[in-house]
């Protein structure tokens, strides 16, 4: 039997007498502060569920749809979340540090003043995402930032290598340590590669 508690007040959220989730409907379930620590969720439809505020350390959400999911002020520390659906999710102040969360879709996510410190975000779809948020440490190479908002963030030893920055906003980030080798910028152009010299004047191909 399976039971789902509030972390704080211990009230049951959820009941169901199987051994695992495996079969559960879960979608647009309303689990705001759950106690979810390290619960196997991998795989599960949890589109539009209510988890603001839930306890997710350590939890396995390896392949799971998350799609318009609410994870506001969520606790998702150290969890995986591996290829995970998580389009157009709220996280607004959510904890990501250390987690696990590479080839995932977050596009179009809202992930204001949420922490990634740490956490391996690469190969991850971030394109049109609100990212103004802490990335330090965090593992983004190879992942499409394509047109999303960094504006003010926090990418201090982030990896960005091969990186897609295409038209995203990096005003005032703070970029100490940061590796960009590879990554294309905000204006379509390569970091580190070699800016051919400019063509000869016409008379001087011709002399």
């Amino acid at each position: 039997m399976i039971e789902v508690k509030h972390k704080d007040n211990g009230k049951v959220l959820y009941t169901n007498e199987a051994d695992s989730f495996a079969e559960a409907k879960l979608d647009g379930v309303r689990w705001a502060g759950a106690d979810l620590v390290d619960a196997d969720l991998s795989g599960l439809d949890l589109q539009r569920s209510d988890l603001r505020g839930a306890d997710l350390t350590r939890a396995n959400l390896g392949g799971a749809n998350l799609q318009s999911a609410l994870l506001t002020e969520a606790s998702v520390d150290s969890a995986i979340l591996v290829k995970a659906n998580l389009i157009d999710a709220v996280c607004q102040n959510a904890s990501f540090r250390d987690a696990r969360l590479n080839d995932a879709n977050l596009r179009y996510s809202k992930l204001q003043n949420c922490d990634f410190t740490g956490a391996d975000l690469s190969g991850t779809d971030l394109s049109m995402t609100d990212l103004r948020c802490n990335l330090n440490d965090a593992n983004l190479k190879k992942s499409d930032l394509r047109g999303a908002d960094l504006t003010g963030a926090n990418l201090n030893g982030a990896d960005l290598c091969e990186a897609n920055l295409n038209e995203a906003k990096l005003g005032g980030a703070q970029m100490q340590r940061t590796k960009m080798t590879g990554a294309i910028g905000p204006t379509g152009r390569r970091f580190g590669a070699k800016v051919p010299p400019p063509p000869k004047p016409w008379w001087k191909v011709w002399g």
